[in-house]
């Protein structure tokens, strides 16, 4: 069991390393099960009401309808303008590549200078190189301010190879620009806001960033790039990971912010300060444009409401900070100790209750971190760490006692019964399968005149009579509950108190040897009127403190058997019963086990008639003998002691 026990510890041990291992080296599947544990996160909160800073100017099906198909001529992007800057909006934000030229193009860079509000995109490119842009207007938007520059050479930010901007002239009446650069992840949920991505050696912003800052009134100095580490916005600290991305806090799902139709706003047909002090993101929802994202929401969030998302959590303070790997993995290697520790000392329902209480207690943690307090703890790694330690342990226990069973039955099969087996099987602890020192009794129960009978009949008489006898006597020994340890010859060896501890172990061989002698009696009258040989046999039982388990060469032969003086002396009382004549004699060591039964009339017509005390070979102090056998019906037990100066000294066997 203690073996087992280690052995199941090195297992969850060496599985919560693993797993250790994976998290540390960011193995892929686990990292995409994070990645729906944390858009479940999101689900299980569902919505949150945003603030009223941010309003959507849609370009919906509605405008689609009545404007015309997309793209529209940039004169009515300049009356746009003008009617939300009229209109009160305090930031003004496209969502659009004007990249082509168009005839309108000085309208509205006109009308964009005149806002003095508006900021316009840019967008990288990853896979497509361009000539470096040499211009005044997007060297303003970097960033200028950073520290830590020498994280940079080892985690370097996001870097692209390509540009896509605004018309030069539509650029420079701009505010601001920023990237519009969404990276989803591998399965295409975008989950991460990229703050900044380098190009020709400079780190760019992105649109979300500019806005909350033109929104705060904040100079481009105020933006301050600590690398691998953080972005402090006009003294605002707003955690990244190492190349500078945030997770995305999201409100919910898609029309969570407020869309006005760009229809209805060149129409007129808008509330009053609807959009006044506010900032208003212009941008595609009409699914015919294709700008759909799938979120932790949803599949289909117009990319102008990700933006949306972002800006107002910027303004918020609202962020989602993923916690230190040293942190995950501290979680992790806790509960994978403890569970490698506690489970091999439980059982295996108690077991599972343990590891369903950790995944209940981890996830519930989780979910009140992410959503209290913002923090994003790793919970796919630890809570498959918990599943696997208690699935491994308990398979590995099951085998291992599944494994002991068949030793056991195997053991055991032949020496006790099939219900004692099963009672060793479901509590191992009531075997010790070494060597071990226990009061017990034993019995030798021998033919008498066998070597005899032997040389006058047939072997195949002799065989077929012997089997007849040693399988009833086996019959009743198991009745009794006694353990058979073997046959030799024609002699039969048992006794109690192993495998299994009997506390009556002294009453149990009597009334064994009692019922095999009135079980004999019966096969004699059988053989009788059979017309076959008869056969008779004395019985000896002692009891005292013997040596009883495995002995033998480990590997090759090995018995379960009883060895030491107790066991001989039982052995040569047996040998006793022929020169007294009779069929059971015990020592004074059975029969003070037995003495209360007796007096008390537990142990019901049985006399028990002392007859000398001897000193049998090998011993030099006497011991004294009795007979013991069945009265009448009716006839009360009783015993008669030894003469006190009455000594044999036996040197016989």
């Amino acid at each position: 069991m203690l073996k087992r026990g280690w052995i199941s510890f090195a297992l969850g041990l060496l599985i919560t390393l693993g797993i250790a291992g994976a998290m540390y080296f960011k193995i892929a599947p686990l990292e995409m099960l994070e990645e729906k544990l944390f858009d479940l996160r999101f689900k299980i909160r569902g919505k949150v009401v945003p603030p009223a800073d941010v309003v959507i100017a849609a370009i919906d099906e509605k405008s689609l309808e009545k404007l015309g198909r997309w793209p529209w001529s940039r004169d009515k992007m300049a009356k746009l303008t003008e009617i939300l800057n009229r209109e009160g909006a305090k930031v003004i934000v496209f969502d659009i590549l004007f990249a082509e030229a168009e005839e309108n193009d000085a309208v509205f860079a006109e009308a964009i200078k005149k806002a003095g509000n508006v900021l316009i995109p840019i967008a990288f490119d990853f896979d497509k190189e361009t000539a470096p842009v040499q211009e005044d207007f997007l060297y303003a938007s970097s960033i200028s301010a950073i520290k830590n520059v020498s994280a940079l050479k080892v985690f370097p930010p996001i870097k692209a190879i390509g540009l896509r901007a605004c018309r030069k002239e539509l650029s420079e009446a701009a505010t601001a620009l920023g990237h519009i650069n969404m990276i989803p992840d591998k399965d295409g949920t975008l989950r991460w806001e990229t703050m900044v991505i380098e190009y020709d050696l400079d780190l760019y912003p992105s649109i979300d960033l500019q806005v909350v800052r033109v929104y705060q009134g904040l100079g481009a100095e105020k933006v301050i790039l600590n690398a691998t580490k953080s972005i402090n916005l006009g003294g605002r600290i707003f955690p990244t990971d190492l190349w500078g991305r945030i997770p995305i806090y999201y409100y919910g799902r898609e029309q969570t912010f407020p869309y006005i139709s760009i229809s209805d706003i060149l129409e007129g047909n808008v509330a009053p300060d609807a959009f006044k002090g506010k900032i208003v993101l212009v941008g595609a929802t009409a699914l015919g444009i294709y700008d759909l994202r799938v979120t932790p929401f949803s599949a289909n969030m117009p990319g102008i409401e990700k933006h949306a998302n972002v800006i107002t959590s910027l303004l918020e303070g609202r962020s989602i900070t993923k916690v230190p790997l040293i942190t995950n993995l501290f979680i992790l290697l806790g509960t994978g100790l403890v569970l490698s520790i506690l489970l091999p000392r439980l059982r295996a329902i108690s077991g599972a209750s343990l590891s369903f209480s950790f995944l209940f207690a981890i996830s519930l943690t989780g979910y009140y971190l992410f959503v209290k307090k913002g923090l994003w703890i790793d919970l796919s790694y630890t809570l498959v760490n918990i599943i696997l330690v208690n699935t491994v342990i308990t398979v590995y226990r099951y085998a291992a006692e599944e494994r002991h069973a068949r030793r056991v039955r195997a053991m055991f099969s032949s020496y006790v019964t099939e219900k004692i087996v099963n009672e060793l099987i479901k509590n191992p602890s009531m075997a010790k399968l070494g060597g071990d020192r226990r009061e017990m009794t034993v019995l030798f129960s021998d033919i008498r005149g066998f070597t005899t009978f032997s040389e006058k009949h047939a072997p195949e008489e002799v065989v077929a009579i012997l089997n007849e006898y040693l399988g009833a006597m086996t019959e009743v020994i198991f009745r009794w509950e006694g353990t058979l340890d073997k046959f030799i010859g024609d002699a039969i060896v048992a006794f109690w108190g192993a495998p299994m501890k009997q506390e009556n172990h002294a009453e149990l061989a009597i009334k064994c040897a009692l019922n095999m002698v009135k079980r004999l009696e019966e096969l004699q009258q059988k053989w009788l009127s059979e017309g076959k040989p008869s056969l008779d046999a004395g019985i000896g039982i002692n009891t005292g403190e013997v040596l009883v388990g495995n002995i033998g060469a480990e590997g090759k032969k090995m018995d379960y058997t009883v060895i030491g003086d107790h066991v001989n002396l039982g052995a040569r009382v047996e040998s006793l019963t022929r020169k007294y004549n009779t069929h059971i004699l015990i020592t004074e060591f059975t029969l003070n086990k037995i003495r209360d039964l007796i007096t008390t009339g537990k142990l019901w017509r049985t006399r028990i008639h002392g007859l000398e005390k001897v000193i049998v070979k090998g011993k030099e102090k006497p011991v004294e003998i009795y007979e013991i056998e069945s009265l009448e019906m009716g006839a009360e037990s009783r015993i008669i002691e030894v003469e006190e100066e009455r000594v044999v000294h036996l040197k016989e066997k």
